[in-house]
């Protein structure tokens, strides 16, 4: 009896496309798919290759494309893993509190509802106009005192475990509490800075007089698909803002 072999898995490139590039897209696909779940090791380069029908070089530049593209992560002595998601992408790290650095804040939901989605919101998650989305509104505190102010939104059915789950449930960072209640994992954000004055409404969130300045954090957070997730907009003190860059 012959002994079974990995089934031959070819991977044909587009045009213009190079081996390695079409290999790295074909084993994102079964990131996506579910196959190495976040966090689980991949085979072997050797059996990969084997698998795929390529050279050992031509999997080993697949998969340092995919490194490259924070895909996946290798840990040396240990092999190559999918990456986890993020455990949070702090937004703290747009202001200075004091006593507060370093500190994990405290979050409280204020408001929890399911709209539909706006134009905006629409264009930003990557729906339809009219969708429904989960709309947040959540108050984050140092030392008891609020600091940032923000609305979320979430696209529905996707986060629809959240719409019921009784808000003392709701940890103080939301991307490993999305994984853990929803399955989604969040790779990577994008964030804008704006500013501009705090409503009433915002300005008493944060214990401040309307019309105070403030600063606008708004993000767009992705998984591993490269869907957007989740929208936020964070607001808080202008006075207390501060972000340095390093320019090498």
């Amino acid at each position: 009896m012959t002994a079974n072999r990995p089934r031959l898995s070819l991977v044909q490139p587009e045009p213009g496309q190079s081996r390695y590039g079409a290999l790295a897209a074909a084993l994102r696909q079964r990131v996506i798919d579910g196959e190495w779940p976040v966090g689980t090791a991949l085979p072997a380069e050797t059996n990969l290759a084997a698998e795929h029908g390529v050279a050992l070089g031509t999997m080993r530049r697949a998969l340092e494309l995919l490194v490259e593209q924070g895909l996946i992560e290798r840990q040396h002595g240990r092999g190559t893993f999918v990456r986890g998601g993020l455990s949070g992408a702090p937004m703290l790290r747009f202001f200075r509190f004091g006593a507060g650095d370093g500190e994990v804040p405290q979050s409280r939901i204020l408001a929890r509802q399911s709209v539909v989605a706006s134009a905006d919101v629409a264009r930003r998650l990557g729906i339809a106009r009219g969708e429904p989305v989960l709309r947040l509104q959540r108050l984050r505190s140092l030392g008891g005192q609020p600091r940032l102010f923000e609305e979320i939104w979430l696209p529905l059915p996707l986060f629809d475990t959240l719409v019921g789950l009784a808000l003392a449930d709701w940890g103080d960072l939301l991307y490993p509490f999305f994984v853990e209640r929803c399955g989604v994992a969040v790779t990577r954000a994008t964030d804008e800075v704006g500013f501009a004055p705090l409503t009433a409404p915002q300005a008493r969130a944060l214990e401040l007089s309307a019309g105070h300045p403030g600063v606008t954090v708004t993000r767009q957070a992705y998984d591993l698909a490269g869907r957007c997730v989740e929208l936020r907009v964070t607001r808080g003190d202008a006075f207390a803002f501060h972000y340095s860059v390093t320019i090498t």
